[in-house]
């Protein structure tokens, strides 16, 4: 159940296991989380959740990439922080996650603290 005195986190993640960390790393910060697993679902879910505070977006999913799903987000909510994640983290990754919109970037494995570090960055802007 959704709890509105939280900030809204969605994490978009086709994978299992990578959202289960996510969501067990974010566990320790006072914030409500939400999955979705690939760009469509992420754009509907933006579109019907206005209190969205953050996306960990990763690039690379089925339906939709996380770098199309960023740009549909974005044209709603250009101010909404978008950070993507990928494990595909090749030089140009970082940019063209940049020119898609997101905000921030994350390279798997995420390291905990760095995951942390991020998000409060940008829940305590």
């Amino acid at each position: 159940m959704k709890d509105n005195s939280k900030p809204l986190i969605l994490i978009v993640e086709d994978v299992e296991s990578n959202y289960l960390y996510l969501n067990a790393v974010l566990s320790k910060l006072d914030v409500h989380v939400e999955w979705v697993k690939n760009g469509v679902e992420a754009v509907n879910f933006a579109k019907e959740n206005s209190d969205i505070r953050l996306i960990l977006m990763d690039l690379q999913m089925p339906e939709m990439n996380g770098y199309d799903a960023t740009r549909e987000i974005k044209k709603i909510y250009p101010s909404l922080i978008i950070i993507a994640q990928t494990a595909f983290a090749m030089s140009d990754d970082r940019k063209k996650a940049l020119e898609a919109g997101c905000d921030d970037y994350l390279a798997k494995p995420i390291r905990s603290k760095d995951l942390l570090d991020t998000v409060n960055k940008y829940l305590n802007a």
